[in-house]
């Protein structure tokens, strides 16, 4: 299962507010290879399901993710940030052994 926070809760509904998404739109989650840690995040706005996507709701948003993606996020919870350090969405992943100090890429 994915989680998310209240704050990245507010800020889901804010951008999909901005940005006239209808009901129909959810949060695509994923991993790509890259980054200096060897793996990376990847979040946009969706409103097609494939077929093996992995579906999970919580707070009353929508989070999908390919089964691929799953085995690397399992228990991960969704943040954002809006300190000094950098503004944005921050993936809290108990399964990275290690990950990069900008936070963008890790590895398991």
């Amino acid at each position: 299962m994915i989680t998310i926070t209240d704050k990245a809760k507010q800020r889901v509904e804010e951008v999909m507010k901005e940005e006239n998404y209808d009901p129909s739109y959810f949060v695509r989650v994923a991993v790509d290879s890259g980054g200096c840690s060897g793996l990376t995040y990847k979040l946009d706005f969706d409103n097609q399901e494939q077929k093996d996507d992995q579906v999970f709701e919580d707070k009353g948003i929508k989070l999908v993710l390919n089964i691929k993606s799953f085995l690397y996020l399992a228990g991960t919870e969704l943040d954002f940030s809006d300190g000094l350090t950098g503004k944005g969405f921050v993936f809290n992943n108990p399964n990275a052994s290690r990950s990069c100090a900008c936070g963008e890429s890790f590895a398991v």
